[in-house]
């Protein structure tokens, strides 16, 4: 009767535990739902929900699997960032002169060396180039010299080796001397008059032509981009953009960006094409090289802060941007030259200062631009619920898409109740759908949301996540 009791004793101990997990790891029927009709096995996806004041998960599906989180891994790279660097942090671009300089003329090379500046935008490079100017500097008799030994060689990676789209932005290779994101604007404007369409490139680089061959129409506007046929020439030094195709009067203007030219290339262009601009005189030849060590510093150019950056890499989920401060973390831990090795141990070494283990971890890049990089559902979130309890949680929070208001969730759940009420951040691949973040529900309750959908069926499973972020708020 003695042992009776006391197992009866045991289960009632260990009963609401062994509930709580059974109830966890059940799908809400409309989630579960769902998920059925989309095609996509329990195996494949990832969940973990968890109010951030308590001490279990909500619900735990599939959540110590290793997954490809896609973009949502940047928030790895941004929380460590704001947590070692501080939301103020700011890089710095140099600019030196070799040679002498007499009156306005330089008779000598003028030297920028780059620190990995992820925002380095055509117009912050112009008011680098003016300050420049205002210092007295008009003519240059050299050539532009660009150290960009801040970070290896090895991550200039074949542009094209991703998906095969190698003037697409988002596989921009990441450079100490990242400018304007390597790319040029294009705005397509139809002249209903001359039945016409106009291809107006900004910055007009003079290595790079762009040829229209495009036909105006009245059909509906539809996917315009599809419509337009691109054959894209060339080498890092200069290149052809042959347009062909059709384009439709009742798309009116729209614009594109491509990425062009090499790293080197590109900066040439656009420092000879905004120095003329400035009343400068230029008409030197581009080299890599390190800083001289007898060269002079002029000028010392800083751009925004680590704030404003991780906002702008998590609204929209800019990789080139989080590449630039993923291999960031690594030299400013681990010392330059920046490589992706050093990033991905000092990220580490960073998780297991704050006692957080991640064992089924892989960084290769830090944006989620990867077919490698995995982590799990449980990681991410309580990633996400230490950030939670971190002083940079406004800044992480703030740069998070807000459901149905800006960034990449945008055009999501417009209307629903949970609109305006969540901070998420979303990953996408081929074959992947993440979602990442915070909801503050109904009642008030602080809630950390993941999931995670590895399947061929994957672009499904957006609607899996909204209806999951809908039932998360109104429950």
């Amino acid at each position: 009767m003695h042992a009776l009791r006391l197992l009866i004793a045991l289960w009632l101990w260990c009963a609401p535990g062994a509930i709580a997990q059974d109830s966890a790891s059940r799908l809400p029927p409309a989630v579960a739902r769902v998920l059925q009709q989309a095609g996509i096995p329990e195996s494949s996806v990832g969940i973990y929900i968890q109010d951030v004041n308590a001490e279990r998960p909500l619900i735990a599906m599939g959540e110590e699997r290793a997954l490809n989180p896609a973009s949502t891994i940047k928030l790895l790279t941004t929380f460590a960032a704001l947590d070692q660097l501080g939301p103020a942090y700011a890089w710095t671009t140099e600019v030196y002169t070799t040679g002498t300089l007499q009156d306005d003329v330089l008779t000598g090379d003028l030297v920028i060396k780059g620190y990995g500046d992820p925002r380095l935008t055509l117009e912050n490079f112009w008011l680098m180039l003016r300050s420049l100017r205002a210092r007295g500097l008009r003519e240059i008799r050299g050539d532009l010299v660009l150290d960009r030994s801040y970070f290896g060689a090895a991550e200039s990676a074949d542009p094209a080796s991703f998906d095969n789209e190698p003037t697409r932005p988002y596989n921009t290779a990441p450079d100490a001397l990242l400018v304007n994101f390597k790319t040029m604007r294009l705005q397509f404007v139809p002249d209903a008059e001359r039945r016409a369409l106009r291809i107006i490139a900004e910055p007009a680089l003079a290595q790079v032509q762009v040829l229209n061959n495009v036909v105006l129409d009245n059909e509906p506007c539809g996917d315009w981009v599809g419509r337009l046929k691109l054959t894209a020439l060339g080498n890092s030094a200069s290149a052809r953009l042959l347009f062909g195709g059709n384009y439709s009067l009742a798309c009116g203007e729209k614009e594109r960006n491509y990425s062009v030219l090499g790293h080197p290339q590109y900066v040439h262009g656009l420092f000879t094409l905004l120095w003329r601009e400035l009343g400068g005189a230029f008409s030197g030849g581009v080299r890599d090289a390190k800083t001289p060590a007898d060269a002079r510093l002029v000028l010392a150019h800083q751009t925004q802060t680590l704030a404003e950056i991780v906002r702008d890499i998590n609204k929209f989920s800019n990789n080139v941007m989080a590449r630039q401060l993923y291999l960031s973390l690594g030299a400013i831990a681990l010392g330059a030259p920046a490589n992706s090795e050093k990033s991905a141990r000092a990220i580490k070494q960073w998780l297991a200062s704050r006692r957080l283990a991640f064992p089924e971890l892989v960084l290769e890049n830090g944006s989620g631009l990867s077919r490698n990089e995995r982590l799990s559902a449980k990681s991410l979130a309580q990633l996400l619920l230490a950030a939670q309890r971190s002083s940079v949680m406004p800044e992480l929070a703030a740069s998070l898409p807000l459901v149905a208001v800006d960034g990449t969730m945008k055009k999501r759940l417009s209307g629903a109740e949970v609109a305006g009420q969540a901070h998420i951040k979303t990953g996408t691949l081929s074959g992947v759908r993440a979602i990442a973040g915070y909801v503050l529900d109904g009642k008030g309750r602080m809630m950390v949301v993941v999931c995670i959908v590895n399947h061929a069926r994957a672009p499904g499973a957006q609607t899996v996540q909204d209806t999951l972020l809908k039932w998360v708020y109104g429950r």
